[in-house]
């Protein structure tokens, strides 16, 4: 079983307080099984017919119509050298300390080699967190079948369990087949799942997974899509999307009509938590274990990376899905608007109206559809 250490709220210390980031580590990454436990009611419903909610019965169908196997949709046979098409983008130098004064670190006497190396281990790790968040999805959303009280709700919920079982299986084989390595599950990453999971509150998992994890995915995905020059990948992760925004759309339909009927305290306590997700996720990004197998203490990568140019974009655009998502929910000017300010405390606010990265296959149409 994994461990983790402590951890205080959120804000305690600064969204950027370097020791509670590296506070949270993995203590034993060689396990093959981590045990959480699951506090929610399981809700049986006798209102079988559906169409109660139309909206949510119109994204079943959806559902229903999108369905795709990994094992047959997808070009397995295309060739990956994973080496070659990184270079083949660009030079593999400068990574993400481009520009900077990296006088007196360890990076001071790196070239091409080097840089090549992080560029393989970051797509090594990447994928892996994929991987696991798509795990954490598959038991979140499994959860949602079984602890939502509406029918309409339970039914989309089901297609979804089917979405993130075939999202594991594709991540999973590419991982093995296309690339060169693994990486145990980020444990920034690891928290967040299993606050999810040991809430008993059946919208909590809504909006961890829904509208937090899944937001942040859709906009990762996307980057990587367009950044991508490998046919397999882009393939997987075209199809991918597509489920995304439907999982991201059905977690903004159902908690748009919950929270508006919860009192300011109950949405206070949802702001924070959305805020807390938001910051272990970003911090996820910081990648511990990749510096760590590459020989480079993470205490003297951190700061480096926390004041990266390149670092501080990528950060903002995964949040470009979970802000415009938390407004349409109500949540960033509730109350007395905590949530925008902490948003823009992070620097990602103006995220707040912008559309979908790729009009196609976003939520903004699925929304406009129900």
């Amino acid at each position: 079983m994994m461990e983790t250490a402590p951890h205080d709220p959120i804000g305690t210390g600064g969204v950027d307080d370097l020791e509670a980031i590296l506070a949270v580590a993995n203590t034993d990454p060689s396990v093959v099984a981590h045990v959480t436990a699951d506090d929610a009611d399981a809700i049986f419903s006798w209102q079988y017919e559906k169409g109660a909610r139309p909206e949510l019965a119109r994204l079943y169908e959806k559902a229903k119509a999108s369905q795709w196997n990994a094992e047959t949709d997808l070009p397995w046979a295309t060739p990956v050298d994973q080496e070659q098409l990184i270079l083949a983008r660009a030079s593999a130098g400068g990574g993400p300390f481009a520009g900077m004064d990296l006088s007196g670190t360890p990076f001071a006497s790196w070239g091409e080699a080097e840089y090549l190396r992080l560029k393989v281990e970051n797509q090594n790790w990447t994928l892996s967190q994929f991987l696991h968040g798509e795990q954490g999805a598959l038991l979140c959303t499994a959860k949602i079948v079984e602890a939502v009280p509406w029918i309409d709700a339970k039914y989309y919920a089901a297609t979804q369990v089917m979405d993130e079982a075939r999202h594991v299986e594709v991540f999973s084989r590419y991982l093995d087949t296309k690339l060169s390595g693994h990486y145990p599950i980020n444990p920034h990453l690891q928290q967040l799942l299993d606050d999810i999971l040991r809430d008993s509150r059946w919208d909590i998992a809504y909006l961890g997974m829904q509208i937090m994890v899944e937001g942040l995915a859709l906009a990762a995905f996307h980057l990587i899509r367009e950044l991508s020059n490998e046919p397999l990948l882009k393939e997987i992760l075209r199809l991918v999307i597509g489920d995304e925004a439907r999982h991201v759309a059905f977690g903004v339909l159902s908690l748009k009509e919950f929270y508006a009927q919860l009192s300011a305290g109950e949405i206070r306590e949802r702001q924070e938590f959305a805020f807390e997700a938001a910051v272990r996720m970003r911090d996820r990004f910081l990648q511990q274990e990749v510096w760590e197998r590459l020989g480079v203490s993470p205490r003297d990568a951190l700061p480096l990376l926390l004041r990266s140019p390149e670092r501080a974009g990528f950060t903002a655009l995964l949040f470009s899905n979970i802000v415009p998502n938390c407004r349409r929910l109500g949540l960033l000017d509730a109350g007395d608007g905590w949530l925008r300010a902490r948003f823009t405390e992070l620097g990602v606010i103006h995220f707040e109206t912008r559309g979908d990265l790729d009009p196609e296959l976003g939520v903004d149409r699925l929304l406009a559809q129900n």
